[in-house]
């Protein structure tokens, strides 16, 4: 279809709507290779709809990466895609899945950089000790940085917020840790090897000159501090591009219903807010997916309990400590 007409049935003359569609065929144009994650999301399916709109579609490789834990209404609706564009998705498998990850590395808890942090400091048998950092840096010379998260040596943001790189970041967080060291081995070596490294290597192989996913800046989080804008030059041959980078709520609710996007069963039926690695720690509403995997998936929901266990009751009992911690700040028992 001629981009003109395209544009003339853009929803509400929505400028960022339109905006995505001439971008995101300018980049079909420009590049050779394309490659297109679709996740079984709704941002991807946004993503998806808007790429087959378009004239060089036909230069896209679509493809799915299977972490080894995903909800099967995710699989299912990959099938559901491909029949309603007529596509084929490549469907690659981890790496190293999930289960396997966390059975090598360790466990995930709370986010990829507190992860990292508390890996760091368990590979040097660290103690939790509530000591200054010139002290603990003496006792544990190569674990620097992590040192720094732990005592909160980095310095907090012109706005007065407290760094993401501080343990306190997270509050009441060394509090809890020191009260109740991990006996468990903490990592977020599962991310790397059943996404980021099956991703690379399967965009190395197949020599893509440019990568397309859907990223949107108002998720919030790490994302929003890791792209500056919908277009990156990346590493190698292969640039990046996000054509859904500015779209808020507002934007996917109007494109979802002008265009009549069908989710999956994840949200349509389960109601969740997002899928991804069915249970994942690192997600605020894990105990959401755990209760509509009761409903719908149990098979799914005995595994995820059998591999997340230690860090599902460990963040369980922080919480529960967090909330504990605030409750006597509020009746003045915290000075």
């Amino acid at each position: 279809m001629d981009l003109l007409e395209i544009l003339k049935h853009v929803p509400e003359n929505n400028q960022l709507i339109a905006t995505s569609i001439v971008l995101t065929r300018s980049k079909l144009k420009h590049y050779k290779k394309v490659l297109c994650s679709i996740s079984g999301g709704s941002d991807s399916d946004i993503l998806l709809d808007l790429c087959q709109k378009l004239d060089g579609s036909d230069r896209i490789t679509y493809a799915f990466f299977d972490t080894g834990l995903e909800f099967a209404a995710t699989k299912e609706h990959i099938g559901f895609l491909e029949q309603k564009y007529n596509i084929q998705i490549e469907w690659v498998k981890a790496e190293k899945p999930v289960p396997l990850c966390c059975q090598t590395y360790g466990q995930p808890f709370l986010s990829k950089q507190v992860s990292e942090w508390i890996e760091r400091l368990q590979r040097h048998n660290f103690g939790w000790e509530d000591e200054p950092f010139e002290a603990l840096y003496k006792k544990y010379p190569r674990c620097k940085a992590a040192l720094r998260w732990w005592c909160n040596d980095f310095a907090r943001s012109g706005k007065g917020k407290e760094s993401s790189f501080n343990i306190a970041y997270n509050r009441f967080l060394k509090e809890f840790m020191i009260e109740n060291p991990p006996t468990f081995r903490i990592s977020n070596k599962c991310c790397h090897y059943a996404k980021k490294m099956s991703a690379g290597r399967f965009r190395e192989n197949g020599n893509f000159d440019l990568n397309m996913y859907g990223v949107r800046k108002a998720e919030g989080g790490a994302r929003r501090t890791a792209y500056k804008s919908c277009f990156s030059q990346g590493k190698g041959n292969c640039d990046e591009f996000r054509p859904i980078f500015w779209y808020v709520s507002d934007t996917k609710a109007v494109y979802e219903k002008y265009y009549h996007i069908e989710h999956s069963r994840c949200y349509r039926e389960y109601g969740l807010k997002r899928t991804g690695c069915a249970g994942c720690p690192f997600g605020k509403n894990f105990e959401e997916e755990l209760v509509a995997m009761w409903q719908y998936e149990p098979r799914l929901l005995v595994a995820v309990n059998s591999i997340f266990r230690d860090t599902y009751e460990y963040t369980r009992a922080y919480r529960k400590f967090v909330m504990s911690r605030k409750n006597e700040e509020n009746n003045g028992d915290i000075k």
